[in-house]
């Protein structure tokens, strides 16, 4: 009886023994397939996140627009690379001629361009233009409201002239700025004109001072709201916005008609001047005009369109990655320093992107042969080309 007994109790141990097997084995599965799946989930996780950013990276716009870009650009030979960074004045006939042989990147248009013309008429002639060239053409005027109005000065384009900026807040505060610079934006754009050597970002010092009847007001702060204002308008249109004349004006004289030094120190610029550029740039305008005026505290050797300390500043101090072009290389302040051929080499090389030129056949050869020759590093001229291209792009200039 007893043997019996015992025989049983190990028969139910050996039970108890197999089932407690059988259970650990279960848990390791179990915890082999949990674990499986909580893989499977992180590297899908993984996989989606990656898809994800690559999906952005692709379809960034400005991403876009530099590999677009740059496919152009590695399509263009030197003479339409040199071209490009050209915006002639429109010549009074076989601009669509001209615009071919020299390869150019715009052309701008003054007062006597639209005089005798109907609106019509301008927009054809644009558009023929346009037709003419395998790169679309920037097609620049200034029109500022007030005293520079090439376009609004005739009464077939507009009723009245657009007011000039102090003007226009006199008239109805920002409201009435907001309205005229959106017509601005869309009368050019109706045209076929889509840059606008506008808005004027200089701060005067006093009523007497030359700019002071185009600027909006002697407080940069105020400036700033102006230039900020205008330069989302006429951006949001895709006409292209040029803010001018950097490092600012102040009180300095017309370049026009002689060379100005300015000799103010350069804390004051800090304060002052480069603020309306600032908020220039933070609304995303396409481009900055640099002036002929020597800017004493940065570079007093050269104005400072052909200053490449004044360029830096530019780039580095205001981050300023679009279109940096220089006021009319034909102007007499200009002249002093340099003749015509050799104004646009050193033009080019202090890191202007657009030479605003009157005299573009003898400025274009100028800069190949520069190129030619070494003086000019190819490579500039891409890192110049490409910045025009991304712009044109960006404003569906070109698609």
């Amino acid at each position: 009886m007893k043997k019996n007994d015992h025989r049983s109790q190990y028969f139910l141990l050996l039970i108890l023994l197999l089932f407690f097997l059988a259970g650990c084995q279960r848990d390791d599965s179990s915890n082999e397939q949990s674990s499986s799946t909580i893989s499977s989930v992180e590297s899908s996780i993984e996989d989606e996140s990656s898809e994800s950013v690559e999906s952005k990276e692709t379809t960034d716009p400005e991403n876009n627009n530099e590999d677009r870009a740059q496919v152009i650009l590695e399509d263009l030979s030197l003479e339409e690379k040199v071209g490009q960074m050209f915006l002639a004045r429109l010549p009074d006939e076989d601009a669509d001629y001209l615009a071919q042989q020299y390869h150019l990147g715009g052309y701008i248009w003054f007062a006597k361009d639209f005089s005798e013309k109907i609106p019509e008429t301008v927009a054809e002639e644009i558009q023929a233009i346009q037709n003419s060239m395998p790169i679309d053409l920037f097609m620049a005027v200034d029109e500022e409201g007030g005293e520079v109005t090439r376009v609004s000065s005739f009464e077939q384009y507009r009723s009245e002239p657009f007011l000039s900026p102090q003007e226009a807040f006199v008239w109805d505060g920002w409201e009435e700025i907001r309205a005229q610079e959106q017509e601005k934006a869309l009368l050019l754009k109706e045209l076929g004109l889509n840059m606008n050597l506008a808005p004027v970002a200089d701060v005067p010092l006093e009523e007497t001072d030359f700019i002071y009847s185009r600027a909006f007001s002697m407080d940069p702060n105020e400036v700033a709201e102006f230039v900020k204002t205008a330069v989302k308008l006429s951006q949001d249109e895709k006409v292209a916005s040029v803010i001018k004349h950097f490092p600012g004006y102040g009180n300095n004289m017309d370049t026009h008609t002689g060379i100005a030094y300015d000799e103010r120190d350069f804390q004051t610029f800090i304060e002052r001047d480069f603020l309306p550029f600032q908020a220039g740039i933070e609304a995303g305008a396409s481009a900055v005009l640099v002036a002929h005026n020597v800017i004493t505290s940065v570079d007093e050797t050269m104005p400072a369109s052909l200053s490449p300390e004044v360029n830096q500043l530019l780039r580095e101090n205001l981050s300023f990655d679009g279109i940096v072009m220089t006021d009319d290389l034909i102007m007499d302040g200009l002249r002093l320093f340099a003749e015509t051929e050799e104004a646009a080499v050193l033009a080019v090389l202090a890191g202007n992107d657009i030479l605003i030129s009157s005299e573009f056949p003898a400025q274009v050869s100028a800069v190949i042969s520069a190129v030619e020759e070494g003086r000019i590093a190819e490579e500039q001229i891409n890192e110049a080309v490409l910045r025009i291209l991304k712009i044109k792009l960006q404003l569906e200039i070109i698609e």
